[in-house]
């Protein structure tokens, strides 16, 4: 199987496992649990055992019962997971997720459940294209994959939100646009084109071949940098309230 024949660049080869594996988006989830880390991480006070929870939470909620969902949705990865097993993971995932909240919320602040509540909404109607699909679009996403986590982790760690709280989140909510930017056409690309053909004509009168290869590489290399770079700063930020 050829690099661009998979659904993803993160997808493994199908079957057992790797299908699993394949269903976590690594990457993309990496860097949204991170907005939760730098969110926690900006709060006045550090709270470890508070972020330990959100990432729990958000891990099961997004990680798992998001990306179930999607994938039981069209079957955007192409995996063989049964259907009752998507089903199954996405039920257990995001209820896991939902006690959780409510679990902190009944220790630290009742506040907490409306984030509960916001993080239950956006997960089905995203995910499942409810109400019209009115919530899938590239806005909806960047708001509930970027600001929301990052606001969630400051809140379960500060108990309220400041005002320089809602800047980060500006952070969060553009650079999760940036990303569907760059994904949007690579998915197309990998998913839906069968095949490119035409070439680039330089102003020297070489001309090099336009491919589907040559249109997936430059947005996945910004991808990859993007979620590790996110990911840098999440661990850099933790470490340093750690320490």
């Amino acid at each position: 199987m050829s690099t661009t024949a998979r659904p993803a660049f993160y997808a493994l080869a199908p079957g057992g496992w790797r299908d699993y594996a394949t269903l976590l988006h690594p990457p993309y989830t990496l860097w949204h649990l991170s907005y939760v880390a730098i969110g926690a991480a900006l709060a006045p006070e550090w709270h470890p055992a508070r972020l330990l929870a959100a990432l729990a939470a958000f891990f099961l909620a997004v990680g798992i019962g998001a990306h179930a969902l999607d994938e039981l949705n069209g079957r955007p990865l192409e995996t063989g997971i049964p259907s009752r097993v998507l089903a199954v993971l996405a039920a257990v995932s995001i209820v896991g997720a939902v006690a959780i909240g409510i679990a902190g919320a009944v220790a630290y602040d009742l506040w907490l459940l409306a984030f509960v509540a916001a993080g239950v909404f956006a997960v089905y109607a995203y995910n499942l294209e409810l109400l019209g699909g009115r919530f899938h679009n590239d806005v909806s996403f960047a708001i509930a994959w970027g600001a929301f986590p990052l606001l969630t982790g400051y809140f379960a760690a500060a108990g309220r939100i400041h005002w320089e709280t809602l800047l980060a989140a500006v952070f969060a909510t553009l650079s999760s646009y940036a990303q569907r930017q760059l994904s949007t056409p690579v998915r197309r690309l990998r998913r839906q084109v069968f095949s490119v053909s035409g070439s680039v004509e330089l102003t020297d009168g070489r001309r090099e071949p336009i491919t589907r290869e040559t249109l997936i590489a430059g947005n996945e290399a910004a991808l990859q940098a993007f979620a590790a770079a996110i990911v840098a700063l999440a661990v850099a930020l933790v470490v340093l309230r750690a320490t």
